[in-house]
């Protein structure tokens, strides 16, 4: 199992989300953002916002992405989010596809279930993760937050990228950072750039998602944009 999250907690780290990326040249793009620069340093994994035109209306990424990003990227440690109906579903053919980490949506699947779940997921060699919408009541993924690797909190309504960081869930990230152990790593996603970024690492993060905000630059200042949202001295 490859499992950066249990790393010592030192600077945070930094996922890129590869939807703010070029489609057109996915491959030059992801091996770019996470190459290290003679003025800044490279991304720690790569996001993978996958959704399903059902749980959100948006429709977005498969696991031939997947395949294709880890085949131009054999060493890219591949963090993907499913924002889906049936999560369940999905684990297999993101595995396959090369998918070192799933983050599945609190809301798709019922209480009880959701340890059965995660137990599917590493049963395949990767770490799970489990997510949680800026409506949601925080009291239902509080009861989970022991049986996973990661917890994401999203600073978005999930559905499409660009939208304003929603600064109300701050006090949800706090409540749940006090609740992880060392060998657990907290996650945000949602309008995250240099000026939210202080308040996210501040609230308990330590994986930050960044799509606009990195690659909404021009290539060469990818690094120092990396940089500066881990809190880098410059």
């Amino acid at each position: 199992m490859r499992n950066i999250f249990t790393n010592p907690k030192r600077l945070p780290l930094i996922a890129p989300s590869i939807l703010s990326a070029d489609f057109a040249n996915m491959a030059r793009d992801c091996g770019a953002v996470l190459a290290a620069a003679p003025d800044g340093g490279g991304a720690d994994l790569l996001h993978v916002d996958v959704m399903d035109g059902h749980f959100v209306p948006n429709l977005t990424l498969g696991p031939d992405m997947v395949k294709g990003i880890r085949k131009a990227c054999p060493k890219a440690f591949l963090d993907v989010h499913l924002m889906v109906t049936d999560p369940e579903f999905f684990i297999k053919p993101f595995v396959d596809a090369g998918a070192d980490h799933l983050t599945f949506q609190v809301e798709t699947v019922a209480s009880e279930r959701i340890a059965e779940v995660v137990g599917k997921i590493r049963e395949h060699g990767i770490t799970a993760g489990l997510a949680i919408s800026p409506p949601t009541p925080i009291e239902k993924i509080l009861p989970h937050v022991d049986e996973v690797d990661l917890v994401l909190v999203m600073s978005v309504n999930p559905g499409f990228g660009g939208q304003k960081f929603m600064s109300a869930v701050l006090d949800k990230t706090s409540r749940i950072s006090d609740m992880l152990l060392p060998t657990q790593r907290l996650e945000m996603d949602g309008g995250i750039n240099l000026e939210t970024a202080p308040q996210v690492i501040e609230a308990g993060c330590d994986v930050i998602v960044a799509g606009s905000a990195v690659f909404g630059l021009p290539p060469k200042k990818w690094s120092g944009a990396v940089d500066a949202i881990r809190g880098k001295p410059a």
